[in-house]
């Protein structure tokens, strides 16, 4: 499977943070699943990629053109692809990809899952989306989707659709990706 995940471009202000982005690289390399992801070499982004590398797995980055010319580009990946615009970039990366992730991250990261909410809720994709809500990084994120949800905004069947853990190989199991026996 392809499995894309958003993630920070930072590491955050906890170990946590990076050792998750460890450990899901780990159960994806294990899972033979590739990684899309946003192409970078900073931040959780680097962590994760370079995790996935590290144990074998294969990565797919999709980068705008600016940012390849800032230098966060991962040059050490399996294929890096250059677009023109942060919306071609997200675009390409669910064209790619079987499942989505979220891990935590900035305002970007908040762009792409909610974008791709959308696209879920708007009947455009159907793969299956989750949080990895590391150290309970995205409980106000989730608070506020029942909010909606209560207040007629958003349907119960689109809440319901988003899996949610704080454990890596729990999410992965819940999104299919991964089993016991790691296939």
């Amino acid at each position: 499977m392809n499995i894309c995940v958003f993630c920070g471009s930072s590491v955050g202000s906890e170990a946590i943070y990076a050792a998750s982005a460890q450990g899901l690289g780990f159960l994806l390399a294990q899972s033979n699943s590739t990684l899309i992801y946003g192409g970078g070499n900073v931040g959780l982004m680097g962590i994760l990629a370079d995790a996935v590398l590290t144990n074998g797995g294969k990565v797919i980055g999709v980068i705008p053109d600016f940012l390849l010319r800032r230098e966060v580009a991962h040059h050490g990946i399996t294929q890096l692809e250059v677009v023109d615009s942060m919306h071609e970039r997200k675009r390409r990366m669910a064209d790619l990809a079987d499942a989505f992730i979220a891990l935590p991250g900035g305002w970007g990261t908040l762009d792409e899952l909610a974008e791709i909410l959308t696209w879920r809720q708007l009947g455009l994709i159907s793969s299956p989306i989750g949080l990895l809500n590391v150290n309970g990084y995205f409980d106000h994120l989730v608070e506020q989707m029942k909010v909606m949800t209560r207040d007629g905004f958003l349907a119960d069947t689109n809440l319901a659709s988003l899996e949610i853990s704080d454990s890596p190989i729990s999410l992965l199991t819940q999104l299919g990706v991964y089993s016991v026996q790691g296939t």
